[in-house]
């Protein structure tokens, strides 16, 4: 048996992909109705494997004493968090729930600031009313931390005017990824290949500063 995830309401479902054509083939969750497709051709051998990896959270390392739930959070539980600053809308905690993270909302960024420095949340993400010229003054409160403090999070800044997965626009805000608001459906994908490229870069940086340092 094949378990899968829906990626609206989270749902674990078991496939018996042997029963499956080989060709994609919709069908929808049994609890939300969503529709979910799924290929019995990318199923076979440790293709099976990766597909079971695709529905688990990006392990983003995180900090003891996360379990607090604080904030207007309506997630009330444990879980690593995923700090939405700013405007919140159910897309945007739907899109914290697709890689695995509780979110819990601050509107102002001084709010975000001070639950930041205490519980390091693991993600960030941006959300401002309206969409400002770089630096986003609104939100230098979040996004001006130290380099330190900055490494310990993700971050990630919603909104419209913008392209998503644009590094020179990630540059010039401060932050690791620029998602638009009309790719939210594909947040999942486009956090794993964003985190995956950050996780290597950083990667080489660190191994570079070692080999000066020596």
């Amino acid at each position: 048996m094949m378990k899968i995830v829906c990626t609206s309401c989270q749902k674990p479902l078991s496939i018996d992909e042997t029963k499956l054509p080989q060709k994609e083939v919709s069908f929808p969750c049994p609890v939300c109705k969503t529709k979910l497709t799924v290929d019995r051709r990318n199923l076979e051998g440790a293709a099976a494997a990766a597909s079971h990896a695709e529905t688990a959270p990006i392990p983003v390392p995180s900090p003891a004493g996360e379990h607090a739930s604080h904030g207007e959070d309506d997630e009330q539980g444990f879980g690593a968090k995923a700090m939405i600053v700013g405007s919140d809308h159910p897309a945007l905690r739907q899109a914290a729930k697709m890689i695995g993270y509780m979110p819990v909302h601050f509107p102002t960024a001084e709010q975000a600031r001070e639950y930041f420095m205490q519980e390091y949340p693991p993600i960030v993400i941006i959300s401002p009313g309206q969409l400002s010229p770089p630096p986003l003054e609104s939100m230098q409160a979040i996004v001006a931390l130290t380099p330190g403090d900055r490494r310990k999070s993700f971050f990630i800044l919603l909104a419209d005017g913008l392209r998503t997965l644009d590094g020179n626009a990630a540059f010039l805000y401060g932050v690791n990824l620029v998602v638009a608001p009309k790719d939210l459906g594909a947040f999942q994908q486009v956090f794993r290949d964003a985190y995956t490229y950050h996780e290597r870069l950083y990667a080489s940086m660190m191994s570079v500063s070692k080999s000066l340092a020596s």
